[in-house]
């Protein structure tokens, strides 16, 4: 076979390929779409949901899935940034850093229901919170953190060794260094790895199911006391997201019309997975060329 029909059989596959992907997202999207916009409306976005009653919302599971991504990226981001400075900058080859490799793929390995169950044990049972925003945030933390890291960790890696010789020979600091030239550098791929992680968070429900709890208090939004039962900031309170409340009805509920809650509340997720996506790389994209000094 000749080199010429070889290049362009290989890149007939590889374009067939493509398509492939992109037609099953597209039908993916288009089909929960399709089927959920009808049935979302501005009182379906702002109304409590119901157990019983037909026409319910849902105004607090769509706020408990952004609040509790909050809280997990307040957590996970410096924990699994901080790994990849240290795997990549700071960590000698030996028997120490392999076990540390060796662990993160594990954890990386687990199945979710298995660290939902961690997560009934360590932050529900034995710290004595119960059902709470912040046991799911450690639990979906340790979901999302090997894979910070191995993101954060190879990005620091592809950064040129030009640049951060440079900055050394100047006298600067290996930590300024870190700082100022390197994480800069690397951190429109971090910003990858960071969004991956986040979109995980929204479709996550085995986790949260013996976490953050399958109800929500009924909430004050005017309330802001962190420490008030009633208010949405308190993050020991259970909170219901919205990929729980899908399962929920789906599999419990008991309301005449819950074909219409379970796909308005998927096209409403699928929403909100997309619009953060793209608010997060427009605001990554800013903070990258002011920390660069580009255009």
């Amino acid at each position: 076979m000749k080199s010429k029909t070889a290049d362009r059989i290989a890149t007939g596959v590889f374009i067939a390929i493509a398509i492939i992907i992109i037609s099953i997202l597209v039908g993916l999207f288009s089909f929960i779409l399709v089927n959920g916009l009808k049935h979302v409306s501005f009182d379906f976005l702002t109304t409590p949901s119901s157990n019983v009653r037909a026409g319910g919302g849902i105004r607090d599971q769509l706020f408990n899935s952004f609040y509790v991504l909050f809280i997990t990226m307040l957590i996970a981001i410096p924990l699994g940034l901080g790994g990849a400075i240290y795997m990549a900058e700071y960590a000698k080859p030996g028997k120490v850093t392999d076990i540390i490799r060796s662990c993160i793929e594990v954890l990386a390995s687990l199945p979710s229901i298995v660290i939902g169950m961690f997560g009934l044990l360590m932050f529900v049972n034995i710290t004595g919170w119960g059902y709470s925003i912040l046991g799911g945030a450690l639990a979906l933390t340790i979901i999302n953190l090997p894979s910070i890291v191995r993101v954060g960790e190879d990005a620091i890696r592809s950064v040129p060794r030009d640049l951060k010789e440079a900055s050394l020979a100047l006298g600067i600091t290996k930590w300024h260094t870190i700082k100022t030239v390197i994480l800069p550098t690397a951190f429109p791929s971090i910003l990858t790895g960071v969004i991956l992680a986040a979109g995980r968070v929204f479709g996550e429900a085995a986790a949260l199911l013996f976490t953050a709890g399958l109800s929500t208090p009924r909430l004050d939004y005017t309330n802001w006391n962190p420490f008030s039962d009633q208010s949405p900031l308190n993050i020991f309170r259970p909170a219901e997201t919205l990929a729980v409340h899908i399962w929920s009805v789906n599999t419990q509920g008991l309301v005449p019309d819950v074909e219409e809650i379970s796909s308005g509340s998927a096209a409403v997720l699928v929403i909100s997975v997309l619009l953060f996506n793209l608010l997060a790389r427009w605001i990554g994209s800013m903070i990258h060329k002011k920390i660069t000094a580009t255009k």
